[in-house]
């Protein structure tokens, strides 16, 4: 239910819920909803917006630390390297980072997606613990500290904290690099409960993510849904590098999706993250169950993940949305745009990801993505419409590529152009973060953000 309006917006074109717009006054109440929308409006006394309105999106996979090591891992160990020995590198970050370096670095990669047009940001946290593998006093520590970054930068937040277990199928043990991440299915939930508190006083909304089926066993799966309410959202890993589906046929006799769906009753409240090794009975089961798949595409063509049949999956009815996971790219461009031109190099054709015949490729992926990017936060309305937060991204005007440009022709500019950085604006809740491409605080946010990587290369 909106409440009363606390002040206005004025957008000469918006994409709303329904389709693009003219002359859109967007009332917003006091909760940074937006509480009405009236079409062929006069502007009055609202605030007029300086170009084109978008929606703005919700990142739905982040691992916020990992943006300190974007760039530094690209040195060749002897031509075999892969997603395995990367990870050894995001280990070494992982056994230096203190709280304000995980801090520091989050408000950071925060503001930058908002500069790159997300409103939201869906934190896969997974590192738990002291350098030791100890918990801190507060077992919440390294939570509580994405949710002061998120606080600094104005982002909308969906925390995450994640189980994680084992090293391998089977219940294997931890390796020594994953000792910041352990727990055991009751230190979990003490977590979980310990966060219910801070992330409402935050505005924050509270799921949880299971690292992956090498990282949890089918009875804490179990053990953990049965724990937690039945509307949470439940993020995974699964099916991401084909290592991981022979060790799970080596165990089970099941392939990653196929295990999942045997030990889970998979839904709408679920996201699987990369899905990238799947067959096309597995696309079809994810699209039928309802669950979003998480696509991250920079970062999976970053550690040579492989393709997701996107086209397969779509035929299928399937939803999707984007994360940026590793943050070798922030934007919503960056992903996009790599999404649909992987399926091109695979397919050897153009425009594959269009609805229909005649449709906009960009249209058609900026609306997925932000309907199954809502879905996998837990928002219950995506877009420009009466209910939803006021989540807003004015692209510049003033560009010669947008000015004159009308419909999905303004998605079409801004995600394929390449015209360079075209969001001048972004509102969260209500509040504006970010103003002519800038944040209030970017110079005490980039300072700490500075003094946390020399301390990480000392």
């Amino acid at each position: 239910m909106s409440g009363s309006i606390k002040f206005s917006c004025f957008a000469e074109k918006a994409l709303l819920s329904d389709g693009w717009a003219r002359d859109v006054l967007i009332g917003i109440d006091d909760d940074g909803r937006i509480a009405s929308l009236k079409r062929g409006a006069a502007s009055g006394e609202a605030e007029r917006l300086a170009g084109p309105v978008v929606p703005a999106l919700a990142d739905l996979h982040s691992h916020a630390f990992q943006r300190a090591m974007a760039g530094l891992t690209d040195v060749a160990a002897g031509g075999d390297d892969s997603f395995w020995t990367w990870r050894e590198k995001m280990y070494d970050l992982v056994a230096r980072l203190a709280p304000e370096d995980a801090e520091a670095i989050a408000a950071k990669l925060q503001v930058e997606l908002m500069k790159g047009g997300f409103g939201r940001v869906v934190e896969f946290h997974y590192l738990h613990h002291g350098a030791d593998g100890r918990p801190y006093d507060d077992t919440a520590e390294m939570s509580l500290r994405i949710l002061s970054a998120a606080t600094t930068s104005g982002i909308g937040l969906t925390l995450l904290p994640v189980f994680y277990a084992h090293s391998d199928f089977g219940g294997a043990a931890p390796t020594a690099g994953q000792r910041r991440f352990i727990h055991d299915v009751d230190g979990f939930l003490t977590l979980l409960h310990r966060l219910v508190q801070p992330c409402r006083t935050a505005g924050a909304r509270l799921g949880l993510a299971i690292h992956s089926l090498r990282a949890a066993t089918g009875d804490e799966i179990a053990n953990i849904l049965d724990a937690v309410p039945d509307h949470a959202p439940v993020h995974i890993h699964v099916a991401e590098q084909q290592r991981e589906v022979e060790a799970s046929l080596a165990h089970s006799g099941r392939r990653p999706v196929e295990r999942l769906y045997d030990i889970a009753d998979v839904d709408s409240r679920w996201c699987l993250v990369h899905a990238t090794q799947t067959t096309t009975a597995e696309v079809r089961m994810i699209a039928a169950s309802g669950a979003v798949v998480g696509l991250c595409p920079t970062t999976e063509a970053d550690l040579g993940d492989g393709v997701f049949p996107a086209v397969d999956f779509l035929a299928a009815g399937g939803r999707f949305g984007i994360g940026t996971d590793s943050h070798v790219g922030t934007t919503v461009v960056d992903e996009l745009r790599l999404l649909e031109y992987g399926q091109r190099l695979a397919d050897r054709r153009r425009n594959r990801l269009a609805s229909t015949a005649g449709a906009s490729v960009a249209r058609t992926l900026h609306d997925a993505a932000l309907t199954g990017g809502a879905q996998a936060a837990g928002l219950p309305v995506a877009g420009i419409a009466v209910g939803a937060s006021a989540d807003l991204v004015v692209l510049d005007g003033a560009s010669p590529y947008l000015s004159g440009e009308t419909g999905d022709a303004i998605l079409g500019r801004w995600l394929f152009g390449g015209i360079g950085q075209a969001v001048r604006d972004v509102m969260v809740g209500g509040r504006w973060t970010i103003r002519e491409g800038r944040h209030a605080r970017d110079g005490e946010i980039d300072a700490a953000f500075a003094a946390a990587l020399t301390r990480l290369r000392a």
